[in-house]
């Protein structure tokens, strides 16, 4: 009797999940019709000209935006967690001021969780407590850590300010001007979600073992250090600190040199941060918005050199690649006007994404199943010794 033998198929390699459809979510997509990011339904660009981050961040964790009562009830939330606990501060400074500021803000969502009192409970209620204080909480680390870097004294937060202008007190001292609030109110919006990327997908990864919020939200800081995710923002500045910020310049002699680095940047085949998205086909639905911000800001600044780079690397990148910006493009110099630290701008995504983190975190537990994907294994054969 003949066995016939069992063809075995070769399983279908999708290098990255590119393509993968792992789950659902109602948290956001991006429209394919209108190239819009959606957050609960409302295209991002709409929540950024009409919401403060406030709004954005309730809804995101609830659905819907807030009336005033729900409003008001979470900004008291948020307000009263805004400081830093001495413990926490004290963890801060036993890290070298050489650590970068993502390790930063790894350690310290860290330290927060076990210190939480709801650290091992995971009820709904338990962990939507715990994603608003985080959210509070982060921007104290984000702002003590850029100052200590410099030698500066701690500013306790304030309980006047909205969360965006706050930030930016704790950071530099001073009250921000109406406009650099709203810039950066805007970007804080743009930055808050994006579906299943790489960050957002190592919370649901970690979640879906039924470990704690806090554990998920500091495996998605350190996904989002990698400079192929979060870190873009800053590499985007350290292309333009490369080709020279000139104060004295022209914005045409500025464009005109930036121009002549892309070229020269893509004839040596070098990697140029802040262009191009997996998802995006037709340019990053964000970026108009927040090129806005950075015009606004580049104004206030007066400093058109930047806008002069900006243009230059822009141009000579479409021209040869037909290869649009991404959100960090924009991001990268609208947060160097401001003042803050190249490195700090990967952790200021962290206190916007927090929210999209946190969002996402309970969903995949609302209705969870262990994320556990299988490989192909390519090795040795079975051998002995």
């Amino acid at each position: 009797m003949t066995v016939q033998q069992e063809t075995v198929k070769t399983p279908e390699i999708r290098k990255g999940l590119a393509g993968v459809v792992v789950d659902y979510t109602a948290v956001s997509k991006v429209n394919p019709e209108t190239n819009s990011l959606l957050y609960r339904g409302y295209p991002v660009q709409e929540l950024a000209a009409k919401c403060s981050f406030e709004q954005v961040a309730y809804l995101l964790w609830n659905g819907e935006l807030p009336n005033d009562r729900e409003l008001a009830a979470l900004v008291a939330v948020e307000r009263a967690g805004r400081a830093l606990a001495s413990d926490v501060k004290t963890v801060i400074d036993s890290l070298p001021t050489t650590a970068h500021p993502m390790d930063v803000c790894r350690t310290a969502a860290s330290v927060l969780g076990a210190r939480h009192k709801l650290a091992e409970d995971s009820t709904p209620e338990a962990n939507m407590k715990k994603a608003i204080d985080l959210w509070a909480a982060m921007p104290a680390v984000v702002a003590y850590d850029q100052r200590r870097r410099h030698g500066q004294d701690v500013i306790e937060p304030r309980d006047d300010l909205g969360y965006s202008a706050n930030f930016l007190w704790m950071t530099f001292g001073e009250d921000p001007a109406d406009d650099v609030v709203e810039a950066f109110n805007v970007s804080m919006i743009l930055y808050a979600e994006h579906s299943f990327n790489a960050s957002t997908f190592t919370a649901r990864v970690v979640t879906s073992t039924l470990a704690d919020l806090h554990s998920a939200v500091t495996a998605a800081i350190g996904a989002l250090k990698g400079p192929l995710h979060g870190g873009a923002n800053e590499a985007v500045m350290h292309t333009f600190d490369e080709i020279g910020i000139r104060g004295e310049e022209t914005l045409e002699e500025a464009a005109t040199r930036a121009h002549a680095w892309m070229e020269d940047a893509l004839a040596q085949k070098k990697k140029v941060m802040g262009f191009g998205h997996r998802v995006y086909k037709h340019g990053d639905s964000r970026v108009p918005t927040m090129k806005a911000a950075l015009d606004k800001m580049i104004a206030h600044y007066g400093r058109p050199e930047l806008l002069g780079l900006y243009n230059g690397l822009e141009q000579a990148m479409d021209s040869a690649k037909s290869i649009k910006p991404n959100l960090d493009y924009p991001a990268g110099p609208t947060y160097h006007l401001m003042g803050f630290d190249t490195p700090t701008f990967t952790p200021i995504f962290v206190a916007s994404r927090i929210t999209g983190w946190t969002a996402h975190i309970m969903e995949q537990l609302s209705d969870n199943s262990l994320i556990r994907p299988l490989s192909e294994y390519n090795g040795h054969k079975q051998r002995s010794m």
